[in-house]
């Protein structure tokens, strides 16, 4: 926390200077140039399947269409914190403004919710089909799958904004140091004034960050629980690995997500140097949408399929120019 005069400062008169990875400070192209290989294989992988999934009828189902948005939800989400990240190594703009830091903020942590909430949707649209198979094209609807997206991108946007506005309220030094990449809640709530509310700040965020992520895992876990009795029910041993080689995919995702998740919240609560605080972090931001795409290429065929008929199309087209 830091030390501050009973003046209080302006919050536009706030500069955030964002610390990154200390004990690296040394070796700054070797992480720009690691960053940015992450972020080209995070964009080129998701944009893949964006193609692949639009331009192939047969991938025009509810499945595909939720993985749409989870591949537009990581592309934005690393968006928000690599780029000012690719800049902070290479140029050392280490600096954020006052409301680029809470742009950033509310971004992150709004796609953050999102992703939990379209997990929750994807393992919702699963269940549909394999335990109410016969209904599954009356219910999962392009009007429903669409209704479906559109709220949990709408409550995502809504539940963080709250606990941005109180924090944004804290009083901050004329140049705040941020013990982090990018503007996460926890490290500028800790770059604040000492006695300004920090601790209920912390405490109200900790309760939201739990709550947004334990509820759609309770839902995921609970609608896994109804597709794996009705997989059990079917007579086949073939029938059933059919059936549920079509979750394989999107529980490999869900366990990424969680997982990544526990290791930002543990490496909170122990005492530890700056720079795995920070990396525990960011490993959070990038694992899961680096992952994603290689997990639906090389576990779904279908998607397989799609890309590499995208592939051939390109080189196709350059061969005959």
């Amino acid at each position: 926390m830091a030390h501050c005069s009973n003046q209080s400062i302006p919050p536009h008169v706030t500069v955030f200077l964002l610390l990154g990875f200390p004990a690296l400070q040394e070796a700054p192209l070797p992480l720009f140039f690691t960053f940015l290989a992450l972020y080209t294989l995070i964009v080129v992988g998701n944009v893949l399947i964006l193609v692949a999934v639009v331009g192939d009828p047969r991938l025009h189902k509810p499945m595909y269409f939720f993985l749409c948005n989870l591949s537009v939800l990581d592309i934005l989400f690393t968006t928000t914190t690599v780029p000012k990240m690719l800049a902070m190594f290479l140029f050392q703009h280490n600096t954020i403004s006052f409301e680029g830091c809470f742009l950033q903020m509310y971004s992150f942590h709004t796609l953050t919710v999102m992703e939990s909430f379209i997990l929750v949707v994807m393992a919702y649209d699963r269940y549909e089909a394999i335990c109410h198979p016969l209904h599954y094209p009356v219910r999962m609807t392009p009007q429903a799958n669409a209704r479906l997206a559109a709220s949990a991108w709408a409550m995502a946007l809504v539940i963080p904004a709250p606990v941005m506005v109180e924090t944004s309220q804290l009083e901050y030094t004329a140049r705040a140091t941020v013990e982090h990449c990018f503007c996460d809640h926890l490290a500028v709530v800790r770059a604040a004034c000492q006695d300004a509310g920090t601790e209920q700040q912390t405490f109200i965020g900790f309760c939201i960050a739990m709550t947004v992520s334990l509820v759609p895992l309770f839902l995921v876990l609970f609608s896994y629980g109804k597709i794996l009795a009705s997989v059990l029910r079917i007579a086949s041993q073939e029938g059933r690995a059919k059936a549920f080689s079509t979750c394989t995919s999107h529980l490999l995702v869900v366990g990424t997500y969680y997982s990544s998740i526990a290791v930002a919240y543990v490496s909170y609560q122990m005492e530890m140097a700056i720079d795995l605080h920070v990396l525990s972090n960011v490993i959070f931001a990038i694992l899961t949408p680096m992952l994603n795409p290689l997990i639906y290429t090389l576990r779904n065929k279908d998607v397989k399929e799609a890309i590499k008929t995208v592939f051939q199309h390109v080189f196709s087209h350059l061969k005959n120019h």
